[in-house]
């Protein structure tokens, strides 16, 4: 996912900086906008009050054009909401605690090496009054039979789904691959048998799925070109059974259309949750402007990916690991997380691992293998491997003397990336290596990187999740197809990086000694190797008032920690928890 909220960032920064300054503060915190906007009253909502302001949470930054389908297994263009509002998990996954929590399954467990018992919530309902049962989990699973379906490759290494009762289900595996199917008992969303069977593979995937039922706490009210509204169903199963309550009566998400009404509506407490990445947001942050984020200080964000550059390893000279060294030396990446992000963002661990997964760090190979910008370090490296300025021009030639020019491309539009790309092309050069920022459109990108006829690329598909086998098998998959379409980019092929990518799956997500040590020999491939550049982590921007709702989730002292998001897929780690924690600003 590449939540592109992007545009406008030297519009916007410059106007915060213009008020900085026409404010006569003299400072960088833009002087606070007359009126009560430290907190007071809360100015009209999105939208113009349809809803009571009290009961209604306003939300913004998932959805980016008019809701056009509320179908759970089109999980990179549902409506937002409904996988986790309206249809639910098996698990519920929370990533800064490392911890699943039973959500539909009452519980689960490992009872064969390949055998796997899940036992199911008893009085669940769906939203059509129908009971919840084992043949919902089951019909669920097999949909993945069909090879359209995101999750078809689990039938590779499941063998079946069997009914022990109504509320028992069996699962038997020609390989146990422990990580994968942890990922899998949070992200599936669970779908009514009932209404779905005898669906074609083409409604089952394309279908609108309009007035959807699930189990969830919200179900469907309306929608328009501009909004998806759910509104607080009675009778969620929850609510008895785990004494959860969600307080918002009704949630509209507000599509997105730029950061300035983003920004606007925000200040005026018309939005309770922004989703969007906004520019000079730290500066707000710090001034009186009732404006709150996860940490009050640099990131200011949670982290939910990481911005990796990818060689392709096919091409010469991106096929020598010393140049690829060379160029990783060469990158500053301070740079770009203080000029291009005002520290929004925090720089990588030169594994690449995003903070939450620090464990499976070994630092002795990073400490050891790892890279930081040193210009004189990437010039030597270069000289080295008999890479020279054959000409006299600054830039260097391959060691058969043929000349190196080649571009590093990112999407025309995605603003705050292209400044970086135009940071890593200045700083190369400055340590001779010709490398040029361009910036094709999104799709004609896509098309390029996917066929491998590019030299170099960003990317941050890859989103924070239960295990790193995710990110191991992004970079290491093989074999390489003729289209690589969701990873190893870089057509990077390293048959041991690939078993231990295998192996690493195998291993029971509880024997983190296990997990460790296969991630360490991992490590130390990718840093000797470096196919890959880690660049710098993104937030899961967040941006929260207090008009309407407050108790949002922050690093402060007795407040929750769940991420403050209604992204897609992570409502199920923790956004629908964090609905049930706010609290009426009225309420006292």
């Amino acid at each position: 996912m590449r939540n592109r909220s992007r545009f406008l960032i030297p519009v916007l920064a410059a106007g915060l900086l213009s008020a900085a300054c026409s404010g006569g503060s003299g400072s960088s915190t833009p002087a606070a906008p007359a009126g009560d906007a430290a907190g007071g009253g809360a100015a009209a909502p999105a939208g113009g009050g349809a809803f009571p302001r009290n009961e209604t949470l306003y939300t913004s930054g998932t959805q980016w054009g008019p809701p056009a389908n509320w179908n759970p297994l089109r999980e990179w263009d549902f409506a937002t909401g409904t996988k986790g509002l309206a249809y639910e998990t098996l698990f519920m996954y929370d990533p800064n605690t490392d911890k699943f929590s039973p959500w539909l399954a009452e519980s689960g467990d490992w009872t064969g090496d390949l055998e796997y018992t899940l036992k199911l919530r008893q009085g669940v309902t769906w939203s059509d009054g129908k009971p919840f049962t084992a043949d919902d989990v089951i019909f669920t699973f097999e949909l993945g039979k069909m090879e359209t379906v995101p999750y078809h490759p689990l039938w590779d290494w499941m063998k079946s789904a069997e009914k022990v009762d109504d509320h028992t289900v069996k699962f038997t595996f020609a390989t146990a691959n422990h990580q994968e199917w942890a990922n899998h008992l949070y992200s599936r969303a669970i779908v009514p048998k009932h209404l779905w069977e005898g669906r074609s593979e083409d409604e089952v995937m394309n279908g609108v799925n309009e007035k959807p039922v699930g189990t969830g706490p919200y179900a469907y009210q309306s929608h328009d070109q501009d909004r998806m509204v759910w509104v607080k169903r009675d009778g969620w199963w929850a609510t008895k059974a785990l004494n959860k309550d969600v307080k918002p009566k009704y949630i509209v998400d507000i599509v997105n259309s730029s950061n300035e009404v983003a920004m606007g509506l925000l200040l005026q407490k018309g939005l309770d949750l922004s989703n969007n990445f906004l520019p000079g947001i730290a500066n707000l942050v710090k001034g009186n402007f009732g404006i709150k984020t996860f940490y009050d200080q640099p990131p200011y964000m949670l982290s939910a990916n990481t911005t990796w550059m990818w060689f392709n390893t096919a091409k010469k000279p991106m096929d020598d690991k010393e140049f690829r060294k060379a160029v990783a030396y060469a990158i500053d990446t301070k740079k770009i997380v203080e000029g291009v992000y005002g520290n929004l963002v925090k720089a990588s661990d030169p594994s690449g691992l995003l903070p939450q997964w620090d464990k499976y760090v070994d630092k002795n190979v990073t400490s050891t293998l790892g890279f930081s910008y040193n210009p004189d370090k990437a010039k030597q490296l270069l000289a080295d491997a008999g890479y020279k300025d054959r000409n006299g021009d600054g830039l260097v030639e391959s060691p058969s003397g043929a000349k190196i020019s080649l571009k590093l491309i990112v999407p025309a539009g995605w603003t705050d990336w292209m400044e970086a790309a135009r940071v890593i092309s200045s700083s190369a050069k400055a340590a001779g290596i010709d490398i040029e920022a361009d910036f094709p459109d999104y799709n004609a990108l896509v098309d390029v990187r996917n066929q491998g006829k590019f030299d170099l690329v960003l990317n941050n598909d890859k989103q924070l999740a239960n295990t790193p086998w995710l990110y191991y098998d992004y970079l290491f998959r093989l074999p390489v197809q003729k289209l690589q379409s969701t990873t190893n980019y870089g057509r990077y092929e390293n048959k041991r990086a690939w078993e231990l990518t295998q192996q690493l799956d195998q291993v029971k997500p509880e024997d983190l000694p296990g997990m460790q040590k296969i991630a360490s020999e991992l490590q130390k491939i990718q840093l000797e190797d470096m196919p890959v550049v880690p660049l710098w982590y993104n937030g899961l921007w967040s941006q929260t008032t207090n008009g309407a709702w407050k108790n949002w989730p922050s690093s402060a002292p007795n407040t929750p920690k769940y991420p403050p998001t209604v992204w897609r897929n992570w409502l199920e780690m923790g956004g629908t928890l964090m609905l049930t924690e706010l609290q009426p600003a009225s309420g006292g």
